[in-house]
């Protein structure tokens, strides 16, 4: 999302629930956004929130209890000084927390410099927490790929492969067995971090899988809440291939893992031929499980080399 989409207005009525708090100045300027150098140079959405010890241009500015006693010691031409470097650097908005008052040079220089102003009862932590959070998901790169993307054991996994090959099909029939749906079709990617990509699903088609020859089925009206997920965490691509392109191209054992790179993030993936008469839900589900206890560190395939070694050191390897 584009910085100048993010207005301190946008921002407060977002966070509103979650942090319950109240406009105290700088009303008359609610489109003021986030500035477009800032979330250019920055490295994450750390370095856009933070406390007074740490001032920076263009970032929201959170005043605690420390904060408050800072900006309200000493004599009035003191307190207007400390006041005015904060203003001078244009933050989108400054927010004070910890259930403290506003001091009212504080907010009448917000009223002058035209920079929201918000308090809240909520522990200046928490706000950093919060708003950090939200604008990590704003300000996250993000692509669009193909696939079905789904929750299978707890894990996030996209089922990939050409068109035809049955990715919807073979998704219902894992929604079927207890696994839950978060996109079909088209997923929306973000890079939430830097080891962590959140797949979630475009508004548009949201809770909806097309499958051949029956059409859209709305699985959270069919197979009830439990269907669908909201979002999740990708950490494994299953891609479908068919079988003469599986014995042309790829190793039947691979001596390494799989991955595939997105958004410049590898992510690990294994390879399924699809042929008559194969339960592909039950290969996926397999390969689900070896996943998660390759992400342990147990590595069947290394196990069995080492097996191997020491079959044939021994004597004991098959001819």
């Amino acid at each position: 999302m584009k910085p100048s989409s993010i207005s301190a207005e946008l921002l407060f009525e977002k966070l509103r629930d979650d942090l319950r708090w109240e406009w105290n100045a700088g009303q008359g300027h609610p489109e003021r956004r986030f500035h477009e150098a800032a979330v250019r140079d920055a490295q994450g959405a750390a370095d856009l929130v933070g406390y007074l010890n740490y001032i920076h241009p263009y970032r929201v500015q959170i005043v605690g209890h420390r904060e408050v006693a800072y900006l309200t010691a000493d004599t009035l031409e003191t307190q207007d000084r400390r006041i005015s470097r904060i203003v001078t650097l244009e933050p989108p908005v400054i927010i004070v927390a910890d259930g403290q008052k506003p001091p009212p040079r504080l907010a009448a220089m917000c009223d002058r410099a035209e920079i929201p102003l918000f308090s809240t009862m909520s522990s200046a932590g928490h706000v950093i927490d919060v708003v950090r959070a939200h604008l990590a998901q704003l300000f996250a790169r993000r692509t669009t790929r193909h696939g079905v993307f789904m929750d299978i054991l707890g894990v996030g996994v996209l089922l990939t492969g050409e068109s035809g090959l049955g990715k919807s099909e073979l998704g219902l029939e894992l929604i079927s067995r207890g696994h839950g749906l978060v996109a079909d079709d088209a997923v929306d990617f973000y890079r939430i971090s830097q080891t962590a990509i959140e797949g979630r699903c475009p508004e548009l088609l949201m809770n909806l899988l097309e499958v051949r020859g029956i059409g859209l089925l709305d699985i959270r009206a069919i197979f009830g809440e439990t269907a669908v997920r909201r979002k999740m965490r990708l950490k494994l691509i299953v891609h479908l291939v068919r079988r003469e392109t599986l014995e042309r191209d790829f190793e039947r054992l691979p001596y390494e893992p799989l991955y595939e790179e997105i958004m410049g993030m590898p992510v690990r993936k294994v390879i399924i031929a699809v042929d008559a008469g194969r339960n592909l839900a039950v290969l996926v589900e397999a390969a689900v499980r070896n996943t998660i206890l390759q992400l342990r560190g147990i590595d069947t395939y290394a196990e069995f080399v080492a097996r191997h070694q020491r079959a044939i050191e021994s004597g004991e390897a098959p001819e």
